[in-house]
C-alpha cells in the first residue's frame, strides 16, 4: 500500500529492495517512509541494499516547508515527533509514536549512513555521549550512597551492643551492613 507523502503530498510509490517494501516520493520531494525497524536495516555503511535508497530522484519544482509538523502516513491524526536521529545530533528526523515509523526528508538517510561506520562506533558514541551528560552525576551519587553506607556500618557497629551476639554487621546475608 504506498501511502501520501507527508512532507509534499505527493504520491509515494514503493520499492521493494531484498524483500523489504519502502515508500519513496519519486519525482517529488525525494523523501522515504520507513515502516517500524525497517529504517535499521540501510543505516549504516556496511548494508549495501541501503545505497539503492539513496538517490531518490527529485522535482526541483517541488517545495517543501522544513519547519513545518508532518501527519503519519500511516496513522490518520498522529502527528511525527522530530527528532534528532543520534547522539550527534547532525539529523532530525520525522517519527510516529504511533506506529514507529520514520520519515525521512531527501538527503537525510545519506546523512545517516554516513556518521558511524558501524553500530559498534554508534554506541561508542552514544556511551561516551551519556558519560559526558550524566557521568559527574552519577558518580555523585555513587560516592554518596557508600558514603551512606559507611555512615550506616559505623553506627550499626556503634550500637552493636543492642545487636544479638550473633549480628555482626557485615556477616549476614540479609543485613544491609
Amino acid at each position: 500500500m504506498t501511502v501520501e507523502c507527508p512532507a509534499c503530498g505527493h504520491a509515494t510509490t514503493e520499492r521493494t529492495i531484498d524483500g523489504t517494501s519502502f515508500d519513496v516520493c519519486a519525482g517529488g520531494c525525494g523523501g522515504i517512509w520507513f515502516d517500524w525497524h525497517e529504517l535499521e536495516r540501510v543505516d549504516e555503511p556496511g548494508e549495501a541494499h541501503g545505497e539503492l535508497l539513496l538517490d531518490v530522484p527529485v522535482d526541483p519544482g517541488t517545495v517543501v516547508d522544513h519547519d513545518a509538523r508532518r501527519a503519519c502516513p500511516r496513522c490518520p491524526g498522529i502527528t511525527m515527533m522530530r527528532h534528532y536521529r543520534s547522539v550527534k545530533r547532525r539529523v532530525e528526523v520525522d517519527e510516529c509514536a504511533s506506529c514507529g515509523g520514520y520519515w525521512l526528508d531527501a538527503g537525510e538517510l545519506r546523512q545517516v549512513r554516513e556518521q558511524f561506520r558501524s553500530d559498534d562506533e554508534r554506541r561508542q558514541v552514544a556511551r561516551a555521549y551519556f558519560e559526558d551528560v550524566f557521568g559527574r552525576d552519577l558518580a555523585k551519587m555513587r560516592d554518596e550512597s557508600a558514603e551512606q553506607a559507611e555512615q550506616a556500618h559505623r553506627i550499626a557497629h556503634a550500637l552493636r551492643f543492642l545487636c544479638p551476639s550473633y549480628y555482626l554487621p557485615g556477616d549476614q546475608e540479609w543485613g544491609a551492613f
